[in-house]
């Protein structure tokens, strides 16, 4: 029987792709996980079974999905995906007809594990997840290919590879050739020792030659400080080499992370992220260590097995076959360590997300009592990594075993032989003692190679995730040219626009708007929670592109303008505005090196914060912690108000930028943007009356709908929505 193509989800949240991606694989098409997370609608939350659904009809299948019972499994067209669990998805490719060892006789292909064989009780355990008069039932999806599947070319294989690995090897030729050089040397050195070490006992000894012994044992005290000399420099260099290379793995890396859509931080968590740079290490480690040094271990296992080929055939074909079988016994071990080092990043990853999540909320686990709760959470974590830290040791202690008893083997049958053969005559006590050495020097390089087999694997499993960032599309494609100058009329507007947040199922949070924003005008957006405010704006930074509708830019299309031109021109404060681990003036000036001073002064001016910032001891240099943590919410503000105006931009756009600040300051900072507000484009997303009445347009949101807009008299006069909206908001004091 044909194998299931089988494929391991990158990430906890990708089992829903990854299903779809084997069966599209079963019938002869490739796509890459990447497009298959865009068209399902992935989210931080995963995938549901109608993004399954909707993804696999647009890449050309027929699906439908049904609750049943065990009795039409057997019915069902495979391979199919079944709800797993109540948390999971996994594909039922094949109910064989006769059943396998132990009844085990439901072949699953589970991404998070691997091809398994289930017993009917276990499927139902895992996939029954209702009952319907006394029948249990399980959700899943079929799927049949349509004609218009096959029609479909799918993705071509493409992502780094091991040789764009090299490259990084490629710039520093010139140390990597004295690194050959003085192991080269270094191995020339090794083979001369078993030669001096025979000579020493059959010559020296045998004769009793004092003086020769002398100069033999000067000869290996030079050729010891020799070599140590040269693994001395052989360290330098390679420290040189391999802290480069991380920097520009990682550089490189974090190049490509800056350059993707907001979207794509939407649907990760830091701690996956962050798992997936420290995976870099491995790369490196195998670049520079492994690599290199296996490229010696084969030179001198190539050398010391003519050698010993030389001394005695005999010998060298036991160690041969136990050196096949030591291999053999290792690659064996090969596919457990690749599942294992999967559970081990999707571990790691919670495990890193959980205590970023930890610090960062500590203030909200405090005033909410829940120290224990989110302690157990961290502890349940650590008892997961316990459990595969224990299945990792008895994955090698099985290992260590065999390659134990295949080693200690060899080296016990080869002494008997060279000892049977010292005293049959057939060799001198010298040969022996060189024989010895040379076995012990052949060991080295065979573990070399096996330990390179395991840092190969790693460093594939490493390069297939930094893959899976690799060929996300950039925001800017270098294939794609942008606009770097805005139009005359600089007038945003929004045509018939359509926008719904990834995750199949989605309601549009705006639906079929169309709206003006006049050049040099101030044009505020009211509404309830979840109206679609907020929205606006970020559609309007292009952090994400809408589903149907266009924006332009007087007669331009925005996503024609580059995106680093577009946000240049626009100065922001959004409600979850970022404020760094940095000084004051590093935090206003946060595009600048050097910040301008005057620019600075007038910013810390218009934003009303100069008394809080000479208060502190250090001023403009005084450092507050990440997040703006040693800062009230109201200086916080303050802070990424002064930030926007420092920017000096042609827009402006403010999402509840004030609602922190207390009534005099608000005033007083309303009053200074007034002045650097005329000539610029305003848009202002907030609540408060205070804030929007002097807008040149109001405009009224509901549930993704304009439903009113016009002046605050205007609307005031209207009696409408926006009336209603003023006078709870008067009613509460606010």
């Amino acid at each position: 029987m044909k194998k299931f193509p089988f494929y391991k989800q990158p990430d906890q949240m990708d089992c829903g792709p990854t299903c779809l991606r084997m069966i599209a694989k079963h019938y002869g098409r490739n796509y890459s996980l990447q497009r298959l997370r865009e068209i399902s609608g992935i989210n931080r939350e995963g995938v549901s079974l109608l993004g399954i659904s909707e993804a696999a009809e647009k890449i050309g299948f027929r699906t439908t999905g049904v609750r049943i019972g065990m009795d039409m499994l057997l019915e069902v067209e495979m391979p199919c995906i079944l709800h797993w669990s109540q948390n999971h998805f996994v594909v039922l490719y094949k109910i064989p007809s006769k059943l396998n060892l132990k009844g085990k006789n439901y072949l699953i292909a589970d991404p998070a594990k691997g091809l398994i064989a289930y017993t009917e009780q276990e499927l139902k355990r895992h996939w029954i997840s209702t009952q319907n008069d006394g029948q249990g039932e399980g959700v899943l999806l079929m799927l049949s290919p349509a004609p218009d599947f096959y029609a479909q070319g799918g993705d071509p294989d493409k992502g780094l590879s091991l040789t764009y690995l090299l490259s990084y090897l490629v710039k520093y030729k010139k140390l990597i050739f004295q690194l050959f050089v003085g192991l080269g040397v270094g191995s020339i050195l090794q083979l001369i020792l078993p030669f001096l070490t025979q000579s020493l006992v059959d010559i020296g000894i045998n004769s009793r030659n004092l003086n020769f012994v002398y100069i033999i044992v000067i000869a290996q005290t030079m050729l010891f400080l020799g070599r140590l000399s040269i693994d001395f420099i052989r360290s330098w260099i390679l420290l040189h080499i391999s802290t480069r290379i991380n920097i520009s793995i990682l550089t490189d890396f974090l190049i490509k992370i800056m350059k993707l859509p907001m979207s794509f931080f939407d649907t990760k968590m830091t701690g996956d992220i962050m798992q997936r740079m420290s995976d870099q290490g491995r790369i490196q480690s195998f670049l520079t260590g492994s690599s290199l040094s296996t490229i010696f271990s084969l030179f001198n296992l190539v050398v010391f097995a003519f050698v010993l080929m030389y001394y005695n055939t005999t010998i060298f074909i036991i160690f041969l076959v136990s050196s096949i079988v030591y291999t053999l016994w290792v690659v064996f071990f090969l596919k457990k360590r690749r599942e294992l080092d999967f559970k081990r990043f999707d571990i790691s990853s919670k495990n890193q997300s959980n205590i970023v999540q930890l610090i960062s909320g500590m203030q909200e686990i405090k005033l909410n009592n829940c120290e224990q709760q989110k302690r157990w959470e961290w502890e349940r974590i650590q008892a997961s990594l316990f459990k595969f830290s224990v299945k990792s040791l008895a994955l090698g202690q099985y290992q260590q075993i065999g390659t134990f008893f295949i080693n200690e083997g060899k080296n016990i049958l080869i002494t008997f032989i060279v000892t049977k053969a010292v005293i049959d005559g057939q060799l001198t006590l010298g040969a022996m003692m060189a024989i010895q050495y040379i076995v012990g020097q052949l060991n080295s390089p065979i573990e070399q190679l096996l330990g390179f087999l395991q840092q190969l694997q790693d460093a594939k499993i490493s390069l297939e995730r930094l893959n899976e960032i690799h060929e996300l599309q950039d925001e800017e494609p270098l294939d794609k040219s942008f606009m770097s100058e805005l139009p005359l009329n600089k007038t945003v507007s929004f045509q018939n626009l359509t926008f719904s947040y990834p995750g199949a199922g989605n309601e549009p949070v705006l639906q079929d708007i169309s709206l003006s924003i006049p050049e040099g005008k101030t044009t505020a957006i009211v509404g309830m929670s979840g109206s679609g405010k907020t929205t606006i704006l970020k559609l309007l930074l292009r952090f994400y592109e809408p589903q149907k509708g266009d924006i332009k830019v007087g007669s331009t299309y925005l996503n024609q303008i580059g995106y680093r031109y577009w946000r240049g021109k626009c100065g922001i404060v959004m409600q979850d505005g970022f404020i760094f681990s940095d000084t004051i003036a590093r935090n206003i000036a946060v595009g600048d090196e050097y910040p301008d001073m005057p620019k600075l002064l007038h910013a810390i001016k218009m934003a009303n914060i100069s008394d809080f910032i000479e208060e502190l001891p250090l001023g403009l240099n005084t450092k507050i912690g990440a997040a703006g943590n040693g800062i009230s919410q109201g200086q916080r503000q303050r802070m990424l108000i002064a930030r926007a105006v420092y920017k000096n931009p042609e827009y402006i756009f403010f999402d509840e930028a004030t609602n922190a600040l207390d009534a005099n300051n608000e005033k007083t900072i309303m009053e200074n943007l007034e002045n650097f507000f005329k000539g610029r484009t305003v848009v202002v997303v907030a609540h408060r009356l205070s804030t929007v009445r002097n807008a040149d347009n109001i405009i009224v949101l509901d549930k993704g709908c304009i439903i009113e807009q016009g002046t605050h008299q205007e609307l005031t006069n209207n009696k409408g929505e926006y009336y209603e909206l003023v006078r709870n908001q008067l009613e509460l004091g606010a």
